[in-house]
């Protein structure tokens, strides 16, 4: 797509700090670095995000996802990683072309968080929210 960021990367006419590239994917450091080792993950087929991956760019984007987590975690020597995916805006997503963050985490200290409120757990609704997710997923 001419005027997505990611395709202008994947054809080089951006530049980019590449760390893993193949036929099908691509990987390269995040131009924010929210953590030393801030990736991006993305297919080469232009799609808007993982809500819209047909079967096969899904299989080969994230069968690659954890040999790069692991060398980038070698390489940074990070004690764990934050694999997150942002799908249409009110996710968070602001480029439209699908990717998939790897954020190395160091400590507690290292300025990202992932916040989840816990409260006790309605396992009726839980249940009956389950069968009808079920059901879509099935179709």
């Amino acid at each position: 797509m001419e005027n997505c960021i990611f395709c202008q990367i994947i054809s080089g006419d951006i530049p980019s700090s590449k760390i893993y590239e193949d036929d099908h994917v691509l990987a390269f450091l995040d131009l924010s670095q929210t953590t030393k080792g801030h990736a991006l993950l993305i297919p080469k087929t232009h799609v808007r995000n993982v809500l819209d991956m047909s079967q096969e760019v899904a299989e080969t984007t994230f069968s690659r996802l954890p040999k790069i987590a692991r060398g980038l975690q070698k390489a940074t020597g990070a004690k764990g990683m934050n694999i997150i995916n942002n799908s249409e805006e009110i996710a968070g997503q602001t480029v439209f072309h699908a990717h998939i963050h790897l954020v190395p985490r160091y400590s507690d200290d290292d300025s990202f968080s992932v916040n989840y409120t816990v409260h006790e757990p309605d396992f009726v609704a839980l249940g009956q929210l389950a069968e009808q997710i079920a059901k879509e997923v099935e179709q």
